[in-house]
């Protein structure tokens, strides 16, 4: 099957690019689960951009550059600055039901929150489901164009490249993808290729991001000789609920944005002892706060307290926080709630121009799987949704540009199982799967010291050698995919925090605990040539 553009991923990213480009392409998006099944669906928080008359591009690249610890790229960051109310009114037009509210002068204009780093309120949002909101409306849309082909329930499991088939120069081709619900392997052939699979949140042992986080993009544009920048920030969201029954469910920075408070199991708050701007101190510093508060008091969670708020503000601000900590038996109104910090966003990934231009002629990477720049060693609340639309747009642009110029696609040849044998022990996936989330949970999580990674860098090096062999023997499988993709983005991340010998942003040392502007004021980017 050929197509024009072959789209890997279906959040904001991937499906604001595929109606970007269906008029007049033949566009084909690849969704793992669900067409909807994406981190996007579950954002809460919202969209930053600037929209207020008492707001400015200089003021939010300001925030931005200062919460990415010296290590964004300014000029990136202006440029997807400036677009964000483009793009925000663009989403309208898609038919996106932004919040909105009566100013004194008795207007209706957005009602705008702010999060951790912002120094004012500049977030856009759809009550306390914008991820949602933006979702279901760009799924609806794709679903009605008739240029977009959607495949449901298939996994990318690697890109197909010239280099890989003998030819030059090297340029991606297409991609194998695995109907999981079928087991068969199809070959889509595409003029372009773009990875919009997000992050990899999974490689943890708690996350906020669902089950489809697997760093598929990443490890598979790894593979296909891409370099990657700063895989060492990941950033933990420092509040998830805690609730034994609460799968990954994250409790949205507005929260502390309106005047929640952190406390302690004992009830006293502690952020005045981390920083000036208690709870809306950016979120490496919050997460580290409630690490070792909960390590120094042995408790399992701290609490976040809205109680202070009124029963109507918070129905109207946050009705989805309210109703699913009612499932488990909390009342916000009169009642604080447990949370955790929890793998949320990677900050790095597949190295990229602000047009989601890759190093491989024909791959183009947009969204979290990407590293464009924008958020150096740490990101600020609600700008990666602004970063997905905005680079999106911008690709959309040079992918349009690039087709004019692109030759027929080469003959690929099909997937070739013939060697290959069904597999008796599963059971080898699925304790390689846990052994890797619980290593990297304990070793290369919110605290990290040189010991912790050499340990972690051993797992990963046996976990490696054992799922070259099952997945050279057996045939493959969703699960295998996952696990093959998870282990090759946990190596990643283990061998640029190694890298980096101090501690910045979201990467935090025992052994160097003190910044070096010095040594390290640039990013950690690994090339396929640096190790085997």
């Amino acid at each position: 099957m050929e197509f024009d553009v072959l789209i890997i991923g279906s959040g904001a990213s991937g499906l604001s690019m595929a109606l970007t480009l269906a008029d007049g392409m033949k566009v084909a998006v690849v969704a793992k689960s669900a067409i909807e099944e994406s981190a996007t669906l579950y954002a809460q928080g919202g969209v930053s951009a600037v929209m207020d008359q008492g707001d400015s591009i200089e003021s939010h690249v300001a925030d931005t550059l200062a919460v990415g610890g010296g290590l964004c790229n300014p000029e990136v960051v202006e440029f997807i600055v400036q677009r964000g109310r483009e793009r925000i009114e663009w989403l309208i037009k898609q038919g996106v039901p932004f919040t909105t509210h009566q100013t004194p002068d008795g207007n209706v204009d957005f009602h705008l929150t702010q999060e951790g780093g912002h120094s004012r309120r500049r977030v856009v949002h759809a009550a306390d489901a914008t991820g949602r909101a933006i979702e279901t409306t760009l799924v609806e849309r794709v679903h009605a164009h008739p240029d977009i082909t959607v495949y449901e329930h298939h996994m990318a499991v690697d890109l197909v490249t010239l280099g890989k088939l003998g030819l030059t120069p090297d340029r991606c081709v297409g991609a194998y993808v695995l109907d999981v619900e079928n087991r068969l392997v199809k070959t889509l052939r595409a003029k372009c290729c773009v990875l919009a699979t997000g992050g990899a949140g999974k490689v943890y042992l708690y996350t906020s991001n669902p089950d489809v986080a697997t760093g598929d993009g990443i490890a598979m544009a790894w593979r296909a000789g891409c370099a990657v920048a700063n895989m060492e920030f990941v950033q933990f969201h420092p509040t998830c609920l805690y609730h034994p029954q609460a799968k990954s469910f994250l409790l949205t920075e507005a929260l502390r944005g309106e005047g929640g408070y952190l406390r302690l199991t004992s009830g006293e708050r502690f952020m005045a002892d981390y920083d000036e701007r208690l709870e809306l101190a950016p979120r490496d510093i919050v997460a580290r706060a409630i690490d070792h508060e909960m390590k120094r008091s042995g408790a399992e969670h701290v609490f976040l307290d809205v109680t202070h708020k009124s029963d109507a503000f918070l129905r109207e601000h946050f009705p989805t926080v309210m109703e699913k900590c009612a499932g488990f038996g909390i009342d916000i109104t009169t009642a604080p709630i447990p949370v955790v910090p929890a793998a949320h966003y990677l900050c790095g990934g597949v190295v990229t121009d602000v047009r989601g231009r890759t190093s491989l002629s024909g791959l183009y990477a947009v969204g979290e799987v990407a590293c464009t720049g924008l958020h150096g060693a740490n990101r600020m609340a609600s700008n990666s949704l602004l970063e997905c639309l905005v680079i999106a747009d911008a690709a959309a642009g040079a992918i349009r540009e690039a087709i004019e110029s692109t030759g027929p696609l080469p003959s690929v040849p099909d997937w070739d199982e013939s060697q290959v044998t069904d597999a008796d022990e599963e059971i080898v996936v699925a304790h390689n799967w846990d052994e890797l989330r619980h290593f990297m949970w304990d070793y290369v999580g919110i605290v990290r010291s040189n010991k912790r990674l050499e340990r972690a860098r051993n797992r990963v090096d046996l976990l490696h050698k054992e799922i070259s062999e099952f997945y050279g023997n057996f045939r493959i499988s969703g699960d295998l995919i996952e696990l093959r993709n998870l282990v090759q983005v946990a190596e990643l991340i283990i061998r640029s925090a190694l890298k980096r010998k101090e501690s910045r942003g979201l990467h935090y040392t025992l052994d160097y605990p003190q910044t070096d502007d010095r040594n390290y004021l640039r990013g950690t980017i690994l090339r396929a040539g640096d190790f085997s």
